[in-house]
């Protein structure tokens, strides 16, 4: 029997995306100074928009409007996976720095994924928001 989701603090993936945004700062904080307004600002705004899409869209209390937001923090998880990548081939992050945030991301974007489905679902009396 799973745990009630009372707020969207319950929330495993937004958890998971919380701790994501410290480890993106972490990461990014010796890229190159000319990339403050570049590349490092591009990841940290796409990794913080994964978890407070999930938090404004839970606060939304439709599951259209949960849905939606839940595919824009898809799609900022998407942007960051991208940015990342970039990250990496311009050897700003190590390669096992990048494994291990690329595959942080994928575990998000695979309870994203299964979150967005469930919620297009047509819900049954006594299934949760």
């Amino acid at each position: 029997m799973s745990v009630p989701i009372k707020t969207f603090r319950d929330l495993l993936a937004w958890q998971k995306a919380m701790q994501l945004v410290t480890d993106v700062y972490r990461a990014s904080r010796p890229f190159p100074k000319e990339e403050l307004y570049g590349l490092t600002a591009q990841l940290r705004r796409a990794a913080v928009s994964i978890p407070s899409n999930l938090a404004e869209g839970y606060a939304r209390r439709s599951r259209a409007e949960y849905s939606r937001f839940v595919q824009i923090a898809l799609g900022s998880l998407y942007e960051l996976q991208t940015q990342l990548e970039i990250a990496a081939n311009l050897g700003y992050l190590e390669r096992s720095r990048f494994d291990d945030l690329y595959e942080k991301s994928r575990e998000i974007e695979r309870m994203l994924s299964s979150l967005h489905q469930k919620l297009a679902k047509p819900r049954t009396p006594h299934s949760a928001p």
